[in-house]
């Protein structure tokens, strides 16, 4: 049962589904309680205890109908005494098993006797010495062809599963590795003897021993199918997820400016991820420092008038800025690629970040908050492209706009955000601005997507802007985003 359970668990957690250890626990003791026999039961109350959100209890429901099914060959089976099956797409399957079954049956008989001459004729050739041997191989060959039968499918059905298990097929983690798993399945069953059985008929060079190895290997492909089935069934809930977010791990660290449009639409999906674990462990982080340690000298004195017994406790707290963020985003050609995906991953942070504003620039900064509030985040950042993208990169007359028109925005608790490479096309870079933002604003941090190699070339005048930073890092992939977010959320945090 527990590891029924084990792999129950890490299924859900493989479809981003958290479960915790104790919640892990209380699947087991709600196992014990309710049973395995009312699935309804079951299912509902497992999600009472591992479903916390409406979308978990949408993917929880999903995950338990595909990993409590029957395997589909054995919901094929489910149909009346006339053979029909239930599922609707199955009719030219079930055609061709009951054609199978009926060959197997009228041809059983002479199947197994000529088996058994075929096996007494190889322990006579080699002296009797592997009679034993050849008894235990005729057995295990017997059980094979008697759960391949019609009406054992339910057999089948659990003989599959366990030798699943035994070859340990929920590690599976790649489309490619379905038909080994497959193949694995069937040796647990037995598939070596099966295959001799065929070789030794095709041997005889009869046409009776032709069509008996014709029968065994449709019993093998039947049984082929059903272990295959198996497989796909767990390759659903396992290998896909796995393959999912391998496939995500690698593009995490895939440089933005190369993503395609296929790529692009995958990272929007891994930056709200990403965003939604931010946001947790920050909220998080924000409960532990408010609760703060217990001060003993304000508390005795609080409580002299109840003879020193703490009814009024007196806690050291520290009081901390809340985010207050100001990002300011070169929108030219060389950088746009950037630029989409950390405002999404900013303005997906909006319940741990409340006080957000928005510039972007190439030859002029424009306060950009109203556009990305009004439309949803993708059309923002077309429109912000469109309007402000289209000019020749100055970082000084994006300055001086924002000392003239936007500096009541800077103040002690704000972090300046900014994404560029630095590249001014040799213009003035208005350094004494950028040096008397650094005294105004609590933070300048600056993320710039070239290669450290290239700093300072050309008309780079990075590196005359980085004795006023904070931070100044290489930030070419997403997770150079998100690391580079959750510091500046973490600098709050520390006061």
């Amino acid at each position: 049962m527990e590891r029924t359970l084990t792999n129950f668990i890490r299924a859900l957690r493989l479809m981003d589904v958290p479960v915790s250890t104790g919640e892990a626990l209380d699947t087991i003791r709600t196992v014990d309680v309710v049973g395995y026999r009312d699935r309804e039961l079951l299912k509902a109350s497992l999600r009472l205890v591992v479903a916390k959100s409406p979308e978990e209890k949408v993917i929880y429901d999903d995950v338990f109908d595909k990993f409590f099914a029957p395997p589909p060959s054995h919901r094929k089976g489910e149909g009346g005494q006339d053979g029909k099956s239930q599922s609707e797409d199955g009719g030219e399957e079930r055609s061709s098993d009951n054609a199978q079954s009926e060959q197997s049956n009228d041809s059983g008989e002479t199947q197994a006797s000529s088996q058994g001459q075929n096996r007494g004729g190889s322990e006579a050739q080699s002296g009797g010495s592997g009679s034993e041997q050849g008894g235990e191989s005729q057995s295990a060959l017997e059980r094979l062809l008697e759960l391949a039968q019609p009406g054992n499918e339910e057999a089948l059905a659990v003989a599959l599963q366990q030798a699943a298990e035994r070859v340990q097929v929920n590690d599976i983690s790649l489309f490619t590795q379905r038909p080994l798993y497959a193949q694995r399945i069937l040796q647990e069953l037995g598939s070596r003897e099966l295959d001799d059985a065929i070789l030794d008929q095709l041997r005889e060079r009869t046409e009776e021993g032709e069509a008996r190895a014709q029968v065994l290997m449709d019993t093998r492909s039947r049984l082929y199918a059903a272990a295959r089935e198996v497989v796909d069934q767990r390759f659903e809930l396992f290998g896909e997820a796995a393959s999912e977010q391998f496939r995500n791990e690698v593009l995490q660290d895939k440089s933005l400016r190369t993503l395609d449009r296929r790529d692009a639409e995958r990272m929007k999906n891994i930056v709200r991820k990403m965003a939604k674990r931010l946001a947790i462990k920050h909220r998080r982080k924000q409960k532990k420092d408010n609760v703060g340690r217990l001060d003993l000298r304000r508390t005795l004195r609080a409580n002299t008038a109840f003879d020193g017994i703490p009814f009024d406790v007196k806690w050291k707290t520290k009081k901390r800025d809340k985010p207050k963020i100001v990002t300011i985003c070169d929108v030219s050609n060389s950088v746009s690629a950037y630029v989409q995906f950390l405002l999404m991953l900013l303005y997906n942070l909006q319940d741990v970040v409340t006080d957000i504003r928005s510039f972007a620039f190439s030859s002029r900064l424009v306060d950009v908050s109203d556009i990305l509030e009004a439309n949803e985040l993708e059309e923002a950042v077309g429109i912000i492209l469109r309007e402000v993208g289209m000019g020749s990169t100055d970082y000084g007359a994006a300055l001086t706009t924002l000392y003239n028109d936007h500096w009541s925005t800077i103040d002690r608790r704000t972090t300046v955000l900014i994404l560029g490479d630095g590249r001014s096309n040799y213009t003035n870079p208005r350094l004494d601005i950028f040096r008397e933002l650094d005294g105004y604003a609590k933070r300048i941090v600056w993320l710039n997507p070239e290669a450290e190699s290239q700093w300072g070339t050309g008309d780079s005048e990075i590196l005359k802007y980085k004795p006023f930073c904070s931070v100044l890092e290489r930030c070419a992939t997403v997770k150079d985003l998100g690391r580079a977010v959750d510091e500046v959320l973490l600098a709050y945090q520390r006061g």
